[in-house]
């Protein structure tokens, strides 16, 4: 199935490796996921999960498990206590080493995995706008940040551009995980197979230095970018950092950590190399438990001024508080403190986001932070958002579903159960992982659990 040129490519570059890695594909694919420590701590976690897991080198909350294993069907996925994510594409995230209180920008994000493992090492301080130029595949981008329980997220659909045109020197980190040809996920999806050619490697390539192009101008002097693909083509990896840097002379590449089975950049695999390609790195599927991919790292040259702010046309102005409705008394009787932010009200809807956040006036925003719920008459009814973002400590009333029971799924299918104790809203967690809202009344607990969100089991 896999192209006849591309399998040419890969045997002219590869040599006497090329066998090996030819084998790759017919062996079985690793499979991973990766902890959400937003959630908890990975010791607890560890103790519970009842999967057998091995530690992903280059990503401290990544494991890979066994391929019987159904994660997608637990009530753990649901509860957003981890994400599925291929193992090398946790690389990337990993190498951007974003820090709690930055100012982070993942410029091509859907479906998400790199932004909620970057959310996680923000530990929910700082901002990261998660941009995804497609629309739906935005709104998949943002039902995974609200599944992660990430709180400090706003999500955009913009062009690379567009966000160039609004963030000037803003950021202190950047992802670029370019749009590409696929062909290190031909393992794992048929249809790149499907939809390959060298037109459309040279496209890529092209469209990829378009996009690190419009991100070098949105990140502060001395901030980190990371550039990644899931492709073997050179064209798209050493060739679009190779022209990066001869354009961008106030950029250059970082020394990088090399894991067992990671490989140097090939320099001799592009025209006219700048010096410091073989700090990029590649994953091959032959080399690693991973599929392919390409990352560099890179750093914008000199240093920020103290108190340097950048450039993002404006600050959000909060609500006032006379416009918040039973917000406020919600809090008082569920939360045991109320979340700090800046609250934003859109009409019915109710949103914390992050101090400062940018301006959304002329922006495609999806998100501007977490939802909180629904201001109606009388009375405020909280979001299935705001119940992931919540840990059980910080709210009033509980109650605990265990994640091996018949109850867990017949909530997670929508049904009431019955429930003895003081009227009002509760937390429902699974093994002590909040996963949603009931509300207690007449000693039946109704389901608040989303529709959409049902399960059948």
């Amino acid at each position: 199935m896999l192209p006849e040129e591309f399998l040419k490519r890969m045997e002219h570059l590869l040599g006497e490796e090329y066998p090996a890695f030819l084998e790759s594909y017919e062996r079985q694919r690793a499979k991973a996921l990766r902890f959400n420590p937003l959630k908890g701590g990975i010791g607890e976690f560890l103790r519970k999960v009842p999967f057998t897991l091995r530690p992903v080198p280059w990503e401290s909350n990544g494991f890979y498990y066994g391929s019987m294993d159904t994660l997608g069907k637990h009530p753990y996925h649901e509860a957003g206590v981890y994400y599925i994510q291929e193992p090398s594409a946790m690389a990337p995230a990993a190498y951007l080493d974003a820090q709690p209180g930055e100012r982070v920008l993942d410029l091509c994000a859907a479906p998400g995995g790199k932004s909620t493992q970057i959310a996680a090492a923000m530990q929910g301080s700082g901002i990261l706008i998660s941009n995804e130029i497609h629309p739906a595949r935005a709104k998949i981008l943002s039902e995974n940040i609200e599944r992660m329980g990430i709180a400090n997220a706003m999500v955009t659909n913009e062009s690379p551009g567009a966000l160039a045109d609004r963030f000037e020197s803003w950021f202190d980190r950047i992802m670029v995980d370019a749009p590409c040809s696929g062909e290190g996920m031909f393992r794992k999806n048929g249809e790149a197979c499907e939809e390959w050619s060298e037109e459309n490697v040279s496209l890529c390539a092209k469209r990829q230095l378009e996009i690190l192009s419009c991100a070098a101008g949105m990140l502060k002097p001395g901030g980190r970018m990371v550039y990644s693909t899931c492709t073997f083509a050179p064209e798209e990896n050493e060739g679009v950092i190779n022209s990066f840097l001869q354009q961008h002379p106030e950029y250059e590449l970082c020394e990088t950590r090399k894991y067992p089975g990671m490989e140097p950049g090939k320099a001799q695999w592009t025209a006219d190399p700048v010096a410091g390609l073989e700090e990029t790195l590649r994953l091959f599927p032959h080399k690693l438990e991973g599929e392919g991919h390409f990352l560099a790292v890179l750093k914008k040259k000199g240093e920020s001024p103290e108190n340097f702010g950048g450039v993002c046309g404006g600050f959000e102005k909060p609500a006032v508080k006379n416009d918040l409705g039973e917000y406020p008394a919600f809090c008082r009787e569920n939360l045991r403190q109320e979340p700090t932010g800046c609250l934003l009200r859109f009409g019915e809807q109710l949103y914390l986001a992050p101090e400062e956040l940018p301006s959304l006036k002329g922006l495609k925003v999806l998100r501007p932070g977490l939802h909180l719920g629904t201001l109606k008459k009388n009375r405020f009814e909280p979001s299935h958002a705001l119940a992931l973002a919540l840990e059980p400590q910080e709210v009033w009333h509980t109650w605990e579903l265990a994640s091996d029971s018949p109850e867990i799924r017949s909530y997670l299918s929508g049904q009431t159960f019955p429930a003895e104790g003081e009227k009002g809203w509760y937390l429902i967690t699974v093994d002590g992982y909040s996963i949603g809202w009931g509300k207690l009344a007449g000693n039946m607990m109704k389901n608040h659990y989303p529709k959409g969100l049902r399960i059948g089991y």
